[in-house]
Parts: structure tokens; sequence; C-alpha cells
């Protein structure tokens, strides 16, 4: 079994659009959210979200987008995007670019890639409208591939020629936590050398705004209170977009490339709540269990783990639910890791949130640091027996734990080392 190293980032958020950004937000507690413009009428109850910046992606074409002059992309690699494609696609050169790998090292049969997106809701409503309304063959011929579930890999795999192991994960919010998980194993096992692990999302109006039927988005209209985790008073989640590329490598590839790694990739679990297709199970069973088996991948003790990046949204059920995964893990053994939730930073990824807070995580471990939980004005009392910590700690721990759920009661955890 080979050890697994997380060697490169790359980052497009709502807090920072590069790894030294991101980690000044983290650093100063420094929010993403904003009242976002076409929230703002009166049929809509929800005014806040967390907007990426310096990319204009919202036109149907993507030759009126807009985006940092260091992106420059073709106009056919454009043509077979959605937003999400996009931002994974800045988001892996970016990862490139730090790992320092050359076109050999990226197109090869022992280079896989596996993604996760929600696909680009948006475009494919408008792709159907204009089939109905103007005729069958009115639709672009790459429309459907711009805006499935599957177009962030096929997008990635196809402009970064990826020989290797690839594929999308649909699990909801625990999908690029998969995606990161199996990519583990790939390499672990050695079927692989080295694994892009991406997770992206539109995070526009029509990505977002159906989660207020659901009753999930907060309708504060202060930003700076929308989004508040372990508050007593919090109201929902606020949503975002953007992409995160992890390059993760065996033991063997970084000794032979000479790679610094951010830290190590030491093992991961995964349960279901077998509960309900949408809400957590209230004890927070599922992810107990995913916890119990990231820890037995890597025969930790709880008292191991240093810090724990929680999935905490900011949704009244959710993070009771993994407070008590919390608590019935590491209370009944008597520890007591740090606990934050960066969401209340950068809203909610949605499928994105795995992959974006493993970033963090290897950011905080490599740089020395511990992230807060901002914006808690008043801690939830199911809360308050949590080492939650408010501020950011500069402190180096040695291993940190990232939670992710989503629909259907998916759950993951994900062990990481410092190197």
């Amino acid at each position: 079994m080979s050890k697994v190293f997380i060697t490169g980032l790359g980052f497009i958020t709502s807090i920072g659009n590069d790894a030294a950004s991101v980690s000044q937000s983290l650093r100063e507690l420094k929010h993403g959210m904003a009242l976002y413009p076409p929230f703002q009428r009166p049929d809509c109850p929800v005014k806040v979200s967390a907007p990426i910046k310096d990319f204009s992606t919202d036109s149907f074409d993507p030759e009126d987008w807009t985006y940092p002059d260091r992106y420059c992309p073709r106009r056919d690699t454009l043509r077979s995007m959605g937003p999400n494609a996009f931002y994974g696609w800045c988001a892996m050169q970016q990862a490139v670019e730090d790992a320092r790998l050359s076109e050999a090292d990226t197109s090869n049969e022992d280079t896989g890639l596996y993604a996760a997106s929600g696909g680009t809701p948006g475009m494919l409503g408008h792709l159907l409208h204009r089939m109905h309304t103007q005729g069958v063959m009115r639709c672009p011929p790459l429309g459907i591939v711009a805006s499935i579930a599957g177009t962030l890999n096929f997008n990635l795999v196809a402009h970064y020629k990826i020989k290797g192991a690839s594929t999308g994960f649909s699990s909801a919010c625990a999908s690029s936590s998969h995606a990161l998980g199996f990519a583990f194993d790939e390499i672990s096992r050695g079927r692989q050398k080295r694994m892009f692990v991406v997770g992206a999302e539109d995070g526009n109006m029509d990505a977002i705004l159906p989660f207020a039927g659901m009753r999930t988005l907060s309708q504060q209209t202060d930003p700076a209170k929308a989004s508040r985790p372990f508050d007593a008073a919090r109201d929902g989640f606020v949503g975002t977009g953007g992409a995160t590329a992890l390059v993760l490598e065996s033991q063997e590839e970084v000794f032979r490339r000479g790679a610094t790694p951010y830290c190590e990739v030491f093992g991961w679990g995964q349960a279901s709540d077998g509960h309900n297709v949408a809400i957590s199970h209230p004890e927070g069973s599922g992810l107990a269990t995913a916890i119990r088996h990231a820890l037995r991948s890597t025969a930790l003790n709880p008292a191991d783990i240093d810090y724990i990046n929680a999935h905490a949204t900011s949704t009244t059920i959710g993070d009771l639910s993994e407070a008590k995964a919390i608590r019935s893990v590491f209370g009944d053994a008597g520890a007591r890791p740090l606990v934050s939730s960066t969401k209340a930073l950068t809203g909610h990824g949605l499928s994105l949130a795995g992959a974006m807070e493993t970033g963090f995580c290897a950011l905080a471990l490599r740089e020395g640091f511990i992230p807060g939980s901002a914006h808690i004005t008043e801690i939830d009392p199911g809360c308050a027996d949590l080492n939650i910590i408010r501020k950011t700690e500069t402190r180096q721990v040695t291993h940190a734990l990232n939670n992710s759920s989503g629909f259907g009661g998916a759950n993951v955890a994900i062990v990481l080392r410092k190197v």
C-alpha cells in the first residue's frame, strides 16, 4: 500500500481565487458573502449568496464571459463548458502549476481524474426551452455536454488529455469527498500513480435558488449573519460555487519528482444514514460510523485527531446532527479536538464542499494554523460542549478530519496528516 500525498492545489472560491488569497481569508476570517443582485426582488425571500469575484459567467454564451487575464481558454474549449467546468478548468491549471507537473506527468495511463459537480441546471433549462419553443435541432451540438452532471469530468479529461481512471461522482454534498476517497484508493492500491480530484459548482441563481423551496437557505439580509454554523440563531445555508482542484500522488512519485507535499491523505471512511432522502439522521449515526471507519483505516484513536473541519452548513437540523456524531465518537473517548466550519466564510459549495475544505485543511496543516468558526454570537446549546474555536489559531497540528454529508444520508470522513 503506497502512501498518498497532496502535492498541488487550485482554488476558485468566494474567499479567493488562489491558494495565497484563500489562506489569508481563512487566517483573517474574511467571508465571501454579499447581497446577490438576482435575489433582490420582492418574490425572493433569499437575499445573500457567496459569489465568485473577478468572473462573470451569467451568459449562456461562453464567449460573453469575462475572467482574469491569466486564463486563456480557446474558443473551442469554452464551447463545451458551463460555468462549473470553466471554474474547474481554471482551478486545475493552478493545481498543475502548483505541483509543477509537466504534460507528460499529466497525460499518461498512470494519471487519472475523479470529479464532482451537479452540472449546469440553468443552461440545461435554457436548452430544453429552446428545443420546445424553437425546434429540436436548435440545441447547440455541445449543449448537453456543457450542461449535464458529468460536464466537469468530460471537459477536464478531454482538455487535459487524461488517460488514466476517470469518472464523476454524484452523492450531493458528499460528492467530491467520495471522489477524493476513491482517488486515494486508486493510488494506495497501486492502480494509479497520480489522481486529480476536482469539485465545482456554478453558484448562480439557478444552481442555488431551488434550495429555497426546501427551506434550507438563510433568509438573512446581513451578509455577515447569513452563514453562521453552530449559532443558536442560524436559519440556513448560503449558496456558493467555484472550484477546487487537488493533485494526489503516490509516495514513489513524490520522491521521483522531488515534490513538496502539503500533507498526507492518511485514510477515509464512509457510511449511510439509511434514514431520509434529504435530512440527516437526527442522532448523526451515519456520520459517526463514517468517522469510525476513517479512524479504523488509519489505526488512529479519537484522541489522535487534533482538528475537525465540520460539514456544518448552518442549517438547524444538520449542525445538531453532526454535533451528536462528533460527541458520540470523540466525547465518549474523552477526546476534545478543535472544531470549526469554514462554511461560515465560504458558504456551502454543495458537491464542491468536500474538495474545497480538504484543500483548506491541507493549507492549514502545511502553514501551521487552524481556521476559526466565524459569526457565532450565541452558540447553540446542543453544540456547546464541542471544542469550537471562534478565531483562527496559529498552531501546528498533526491530524485533521474533514467531514461531508449529502442527500440520502451519504457521509464521508477524510483523515489528513501533517508531513
